[in-house]
């Protein structure tokens, strides 16, 4: 299989970008949350391009494994303003000003009594922070530095009206069948306000995946995609998908900030060998070599979750400039700039590659309870000579490496011999029923 967007397909990979970034243009204005109409108008959107899509809602107060859904957050309105109605700071002009999930607010404060509910950051004055309160109720505003410092020390009208009630969480999935059951699983969320790169670029790269899986014609494996709300999201997906999934999922991967055009960084699983690195590392290290190389203990998105012990599922992230790791997160300054077509396109096909290397990868479990008897297979002499059991080891060596996770690439390096004897000994253990493909061992698709 190739991919469509290597070599000198290059005009094909602008596109898909100039696509991409026009996607999350369209939603940038909209106030998503972990809940509300902005979750419902975002999956609105995504569900135009990814005809399929299918939607589910959750109630409040529904218990999720350790959590439990919180109420729905509705915002229709937010500003601070002097006793002449002139407007300081306005929730229309940048969604960023209220702090999410505040609770109703309608006071005249003093600016000093108001401090106790502003967030700015100082270090970058020009910049308006994201700041959330999910799981307690508190209100506040969100301004630059620069903007704190112009509110005048006079009798402030402060009004968020907002609404926290009984109400939803939503979330939608894309299930694109293969040839059998075994999944590869990309999950992205769909909860945070206007910000690019920390948010939009996770969905947009996403659709495009699905839309190109979905046109691939000769699908070995079946692909998953979740659209989410981070943590609590992918909480409730798992409490309702953790058995199917952990007895299906081969390599998953969690997509957010790669929208910008600096260097690819990489967040492995928690255990860090899954199939599921082996593959990411394989085609960075082939296409992107100067890859920054972060430790599972620098996690921060939903990670975090499918690889919880108790769920153990091998799902890693490959993306632009990492959370947590670039200035602009979590800031006003996570804009459309900042995301451009050419760094979405650069992390679509850094996806497109390691999809196709899975489609065309080759993957084999030992079959037997321990190490075979070689010698009654007629693969080991039964006449013990100097250099005798050369041709065993190899045999040997390679079985040791069957685990059903570890493949060909993998394999080759682990037993360092050249590809053409491994395949040949591969083709013997084949032949005698000692190893099997794990394409060929999954349950068929139903």
């Amino acid at each position: 299989m190739t991919n469509h967007l290597s070599g000198n397909d290059t005009s094909r990979s602008l596109q898909v970008g100039l696509d991409m970034h026009q996607w999350a243009s369209d939603l940038f204005p909209i106030c998503r949350s972990i809940t509300g109409p902005g979750v419902r108008d975002t999956l609105d959107y995504l569900g135009n391009l990814l005809p399929g899509l299918k939607r589910h809602s959750i109630p409040s107060g529904t218990p999720v494994c350790d959590w439990e859904v919180p109420p729905e957050w509705t915002i229709d309105e937010a500003y601070i303003e002097t006793a002449a109605g002139q407007r300081l700071i306005d929730f229309a002009r940048n969604n960023l000003h209220v702090v999410g999930y505040s609770v109703p607010v309608d006071q005249w404060l003093t600016r000093a009594e108001l401090a106790k509910h502003v967030f700015t950051l100082p270090d970058q004055p020009d910049w308006i922070p994201y700041v959330t309160s999910y799981y307690a109720q508190r209100w506040g505003f969100c301004l630059s530095a620069n903007q704190w410092d112009d509110i005048p020390d006079e009798s402030l009208h402060v009004v968020i009206k907002s609404s926290l009630r009984p109400g939803q969480m939503d979330y939608a999935d894309l299930v694109i069948p293969g040839a059998n059951s075994q999944e590869i699983l990309f999950s992205t969320y769909v909860c945070h306000p206007s910000m690019a790169n920390n948010e939009l670029s996770g969905p947009v790269v996403a659709a495009a995946l699905a839309r190109y899986v979905n046109a691939l014609p000769d699908r070995r494996y079946t692909y998953r995609f979740v659209f989410l709300p981070e943590t609590i999201g992918a909480i409730t997906y798992l409490s309702r998908h953790a058995d199917a999934m952990k007895a299906n999922t081969i390599a998953g991967y969690v997509l957010t900030c790669v929208g910008d055009e600096r260097t690819y960084s990489y967040l492995p699983s928690r255990r860090g060998n899954s199939y599921a690195d082996h593959v990411a590392l394989q085609v960075l290290a082939e296409h992107f070599p100067a890859f920054k190389h972060y430790d599972f203990n620098q996690r921060g998105s939903d990670e975090r979750q499918y690889c919880w012990p108790t769920i153990d599922l091998p799902v890693a992230s490959i993306t632009r400039s990492k959370y947590h790791e670039y200035d602009e997160y979590h800031t006003s300054a996570d804009d459309l700039t900042l995301v451009t077509p050419a760094g979405l396109a650069g992390s679509y096909d850094v996806y497109c590659k390691i999809i196709n290397k899975i489609e065309s990868d080759r993957i084999y479990r030992a079959t037997t309870v321990g190490e075979p008897q070689l010698g009654k297979r007629g693969l080991y002499s039964t006449l013990s000579h100097k250099n005798s059991s050369l041709d065993a080891e190899l045999l040997l060596n390679i079985l040791v490496q069957c685990d059903g996770e570890t493949n060909l690439d993998q394999i080759i390096k682990l037993v360092k011999t050249e590809r053409e004897a491994v395949e040949r000994a591969i083709d013997l253990l084949l032949a005698n029923g000692l190893i099997a493909s794990v394409y060929d061992m999954a349950a068929p698709q139903t």
